[in-house]
């Protein structure tokens, strides 16, 4: 048995790209950031903040979801799978590309007055649901964001 399934809570790096096959079906990319924050060990040594980012692709329901909700800066929660391909460029050389195939997605910036609207939406949906659920006065803090 095997399983491929990534958890990730970042930020949004540009708004999505999104375009539509001739079938119609809209995919649509765009890059989240997650940055781990630096520290000091014990003995001193000082550990620097790194921020990796992810390439993400989005299919159907979610990339519409994406086109007209998702913004850069926005915090996401995004569940999905990792996938691996390879190109050839101009020059011919071959290329690796990692993307995070996304399966489900939840909006968790702020948004309005004092109100945090979550937006579960799952590949296989095409509309969104949404809950209000209200905002601490200490969202500002980094170490508030951690999923436990």
């Amino acid at each position: 048995m095997s399983v491929n399934k990534v958890i990730l809570i970042g930020n949004v790096g540009k708004d999505p790209e999104v375009r539509y096959l001739d079938s119609g079906v809209a995919v649509a990319t765009f890059p989240l950031a997650t940055t781990e924050r630096g520290y000091t060990l014990q003995n001193g040594t000082q550990v620097p903040e790194r921020t990796d980012w992810h390439n993400l692709v989005l299919w159907r329901g979610l990339a519409e979801v994406a086109e007209k909700y998702v913004h850069k800066g926005d915090k996401l929660y995004i569940e999905g799978k990792i996938k691996t391909r390879s190109y050839d460029d101009q020059a011919g050389v071959k290329r690796y590309v990692t993307e995070i195939f996304v399966d489900n997605m939840e909006m968790l910036s702020p948004k309005g007055t004092g109100t945090s609207t979550q937006q579960p939406v799952t590949s296989g949906q095409s509309q969104q649901t949404t809950h209000a659920s209200a905002s601490s006065a200490g969202t500002d803090n980094p170490s508030d964001d951690l999923p436990f």
